[in-house]
């Protein structure tokens, strides 16, 4: 879980300034498209990491490669375009979405510095691994759980009842959250493959350059 460097600590902190704040941003950037204007009025739609840092999310992200930030104001009952449940959900999903729009980017430029020799060997390798966390990101912020933005998009599919019970139940399901990911390692295996599987896939959408 815990692989730790200077480089390392260096390039998830990069990824913690640079993805965290255009992930929240994506979210309220997309509640204001659907007409709830929440974000924006609290300063939210912003790219100041200080506005969007979670304490214990971005320890986590420097310490094991994962993590959140202070989830954006939403509020479902401004959406005008969309019913609730489904402008929640577009809402949230926007956050990984961007994280995969990121790896892209950063594997296009990782390729181009190989490619070229522009920069060196270490420069390539930074937005390497800045386009592998913000894959990792991406996928555990898919997991259907609270805090994650998998659990609104989740919330679309589920019945009433279901979404009820889940939500009385939100706080004890968040502690056994924490403890399954502090203590152990039962979501690596998943979230590698995931991982991985995304990796591949914008590998092949970026064949375009080069090797």
């Amino acid at each position: 879980m815990f692989h730790l460097d200077f480089v390392t600590i260096m390039i998830r902190a990069l990824v913690l300034f640079t993805a965290m704040p255009i992930h929240e941003c994506a979210h309220g950037w997309v509640a204001n498209k659907l007409g709830d204007h929440t974000a924006k009025y609290q300063g939210r739609l912003t790219l100041n990491p200080f506005d969007h840092l979670d304490p214990m999310g971005s320890i986590l992200l420097l310490l094991a490669g994962f993590g959140w930030a202070k989830p954006v104001p939403v509020n479902p009952n401004n959406f005008q375009k969309v019913e609730r449940r489904l402008g929640m959900a577009l809402t949230a999903v926007a956050g990984p979405v961007s994280n995969i729009l990121m790896a892209t980017i950063a594997l296009l430029i990782a390729k181009i510095i190989y490619l070229t020799g522009v920069g060196g060997g270490l420069l390539a390798t930074i937005f390497l691994t800045m386009c592998q966390l913000n894959l990792s990101l991406a996928v555990f912020n898919l997991l259907p759980i609270h805090p994650l933005d998998g659990s609104r998009i989740l919330a679309y599919f589920l019945p009433f009842k279901a979404q009820a019970w889940i939500e009385e139940h939100e706080q004890i399901i968040y502690l056994v959250f924490m403890a399954v990911i502090l203590f152990t390692n039962i979501l690596d295996v998943p979230l590698r493959f995931l991982s991985s599987w995304l990796y591949r896939g914008i590998w092949w959408l970026t064949s375009f350059v080069g090797f």
